[in-house]
This record gives C-alpha cells, sequence and structure tokens, in this order.
C-alpha cells in the first residue's frame, strides 16, 4: 500500500448534513487555511458523498460461515480483495500526514457515519495489526491527528465540575481508542461551543480562532482547545 509522499498533504473527513452549518464552515475554513500554508489539501464529506456507514459481510469477496469483521479485513488486504470505496477512502488516509475530522458532537460522541467512516476505512491488516503493530508501531506512527468539532453544550459545562465533565473524558475513546491506537499523534481539539446561540460577530471572531489553530496544527505546533 502507498503511504504519504513528500507533499504535506491533509485529510479533512467532514461529517454534518447540513452544508450551511457552522460545522461546514469550520471545515471550509480549516481547509482554507490549510492550503494557504502550502498543503494538499483533500476534503471528504460524508455526508456528500452518500458514505454508506455500516460494515457487513456482503462487502466482502467471500466470508466463512461464521462472519468476522477483522479477519475479512485482514484477508481482504492480503488478498487484494476490499471494497473499492473502502479502498479508496484507504488510500487517501495514507497519502495524508494530518488527518482532520470535522464533526457535530451528538449524544457526546461523533455521528454515525463517521464512527462508520472509521469502521470500513481503518482497516485492520491496513492501518493496524497483521505487519504492523498497535499504538506507535500501528501503519500511521508519525502522523498527527486532531478534532475539529461543534457542541450545544456551554463551555462551563464541560468543566470538570460542569454539568457534563470535561470534554476530555467524552473524546478519550476517539482520541486514544482510534486515532493514537492506530499511531496518529493526537493534537488538542479545536472545538466551538453554542455556535448557533453566537451573535455573527461571535462567529467571526470562533473562526478566526479555527484558522489561528488550524495554521498551528500546519506548521507542525500542537494546538490549544478552542472555547469561545
Amino acid at each position: 500500500m502507498s503511504t504519504f509522499s513528500d507533499v504535506p498533504t491533509a485529510l479533512i473527513v467532514h461529517a454534518h448534513p447540513e452544508p450551511h452549518s457552522f460545522s461546514t464552515a469550520q471545515m471550509t475554513t480549516a481547509a482554507r487555511t490549510l492550503k494557504d500554508a502550502g498543503r494538499h489539501v483533500d476534503v471528504l464529506d460524508l455526508y456528500a458523498e452518500g458514505w454508506a456507514p455500516v460494515l457487513h459481510r456482503e462487502q466482502f469477496a467471500s466470508t466463512e460461515d461464521r462472519f468476522k469483521p477483522q479477519a475479512e479485513q485482514m484477508r481482504a488486504v492480503r488478498e487484494g480483495t476490499l471494497d473499492r470505496e473502502v479502498e479508496a477512502h484507504l488510500q487517501r488516509l495514507l497519502a495524508a500526514d494530518l488527518l482532520v475530522l470535522s464533526f457535530p458532537m451528538w449524544w457526546f460522541s461523533m455521528p454515525a457515519v463517521l464512527k462508520g467512516w472509521v469502521d470500513r476505512v481503518f482497516v485492520m491488516g491496513g492501518v493496524f495489526g497483521g505487519e504492523h503493530g498497535f499504538f506507535e508501531d500501528a501503519a500511521l506512527a508519525g502522523r498527527r491527528a486532531m478534532l475539529l468539532l461543534t457542541t450545544g453544550g456551554s463551555a462551563e459545562a464541560f468543566e470538570p465540575d460542569g454539568a457534563f465533565g470535561p470534554m476530555d473524558d467524552f473524546l478519550f475513546h476517539i482520541h486514544r481508542g482510534m486515532l493514537e491506537f492506530v499511531g496518529y499523534e493526537v493534537l488538542d481539539p479545536v472545538v466551538t461551543h453554542k455556535p448557533t446561540r453566537m451573535t455573527d460577530e461571535e462567529r467571526r471572531v470562533a473562526l478566526e480562532r479555527v484558522e489561528t489553530a488550524v495554521a498551528e496544527a500546519a506548521a507542525g505546533a500542537t494546538t490549544a482547545s478552542i472555547r469561545p
């Protein structure tokens, strides 16, 4: 399988069904900022592309009587029989040295379509397991990833003594269980709170903060969380 080239490439995987949402505005701001920083930017809009998130046996050339998804992924990688769309997305993932996951926080996690993208594209045998290990030994070691998200909850609600508790607690399963697990160095998340209740000026400032954080990520710096 291919790996990323000398040309800095960022893959933005976006998961919001509304093209005029603030989440989408954050994504387009991030894409423009990365392009201005000299990176090749690949945007994968899951809703616009009609991504099918459910992993099932019919996506594999052949399976045993008992369907074992990761075993079938390993077999498909080995035999070159991965689903064509999954293979295309996997190659886009492997071509990028920076991954940005852009989404609204729904039920304190990512939307189902984005989780399904991880289920299908973080292929065992392709990015971890098999000839690859886990964490620092996984296939994506040496690359960086960050979350770019919105939430309807206030910044105060996500404080340690807030109504919900620390934001990091809710993002741990993504940071550690998905991104670090396959080798990424995880940058601090960019979080915008309650954008629907912001004034136009507050939204403008929030997008400027996104721009600053993403520019720092493009330059190789670890960003700070953005909480207007």
